[in-house]
Parts: structure tokens; sequence; C-alpha cells
């Protein structure tokens, strides 16, 4: 079998956050921390069709002009929201502990991100699903998925150097599309712990094999 092209180890792999590069306010800043906050606080408790500008505005004690001004309309506030879980997620799996970080096997990576992003999926796939279905193949074009595709085929190929490393690391990411997800969760019904277990068996069977064997990156 032809390997893949070698996955450069010195590739950097963060998401530019958008508008990170422009100094802020102290006062600016912690308006900023605080909206974010509420945004995600109303989509965790009281899910995404909840989450407006005015109700946001309201939660987080501030005009409903200063959210317009701050992030444009109800999209670039989601915008704003999926670039802070982005960071957090990309902070866990450069620094943070097993099984994101790095003091864990590849395949035990693989899965914890798979993991990590189902949940972040749980709380916001509908809101995704929406900008999916708006620009079919828009998200294979975001930096978000970039980032997660170039991770993920530098473990697959530390794994399994004898494998198409970019194509598996896209077939690891196929079921956890917005659409899916929601297909998934909601039309199927099917619990969270269902859907990771399938992905960790999706994972298994990647990776097996005579070099997953030698490597132990089986799991």
């Amino acid at each position: 079998m032809e390997k893949s092209e070698p996955v450069r180890p010195d590739l950097g792999w963060r998401l530019p956050i958008a508008g990170a590069a422009a100094p802020e306010r102290a006062d600016a800043a912690r308006n900023r921390r605080k909206i974010l906050a509420v945004a995600e606080e109303i989509v965790a408790t009281r899910g995404v069709d909840a989450l407006t500008m005015n109700e946001v505005a309201a939660a987080a004690g501030v005009g409903v002009g200063t959210v317009y001004r701050r992030f444009g309309d109800l999209a670039g506030l989601i915008a704003a929201v999926m670039d802070e879980r982005e960071r957090q997620l990309q902070e866990a799996c450069l620094t943070g502990a097993p099984p994101l970080g790095p003091d864990a096997s590849p395949a035990d990576r693989i899965k914890g991100f798979l993991h990590a992003y189902a949940d972040l999926l749980d709380n916001y796939a509908p809101l995704m699903a929406v900008a999916e279905a708006t620009s079919p193949t828009g998200r294979y074009r975001g930096g978000a998925y970039a980032v997660h595709h170039v991770h993920l085929a530098r473990l697959v190929a530390e794994a399994r150097p004898d494998l198409d490393a970019h194509y598996f690391a896209d077939a690891l990411l196929a079921p956890l599309s917005a659409g899916m997800f929601v297909h998934h969760r909601q039309e199927q019904g099917m619990a969270l712990a269902r859907v990771k277990a399938g992905l960790d068996r999706l994972v298994d069977g990647i990776l097996s094999g005579p070099e997953a064997e030698r490597t132990g990156a089986g799991g």
C-alpha cells in the first residue's frame, strides 16, 4: 500500500481566533467575556432557540446596542462563542491532560478529541447545522476543520504510518458533521454515549493492523 505523505511535525495547527490581535480596553474585554459566558450559559441551560441578542444583553446586564456593536449580529456572536470553544479545545490538545494532551497514546488521543468534539456538538450542533446547510462544502474550508484535520492526520500517521493519514482524518471527522450529529441525536434519538462508543469502534477499526500491534497504538 502506498504510504501517505508524512505529516510535518513542525506544522503549526492553532486556529487564528477572529479579532484576537486587536487590543481591547480592560472594560471592553470584561464585557466581551461576560457576554460570551452568558451566551454559553443560555445555550447550555435553555437551548439554542433561546439565544437571541436581546436575551444575551438582558442576562449580561448590558444594552442590546453594546452586543450588536461588539459582535455585529447573532451569527457574529455565535462565531465568537465557537472561537472561544475552539481555543479551549486546542489548548487541551496541545498542553492538557490525557487523553486529549500529549501524554497519551495516539489512539487514546484520537478518541479523546472525538469525544470532546462530540460534547461541543451536543450544545452547538443545531446552530452549526444551519451554516452547513447553507454552504454544504463550507465546513471543509473553515479554519476549525483544517485544525482538526491536521491534528488527527498527525495522530493517525503516528499510529499507522502505512495508512493514508489525510484520508482517514476526514473519515474520522465525517460522523461529526453538525448535520449528521443532529440526525443521530435528535432525529434518531441516539444517546451521546452511543455516539461516542461508535466513534471508538471506528478508531479501533482504522488503527487495527500489524503496525498497530507492534506499537500498541490500537489501544
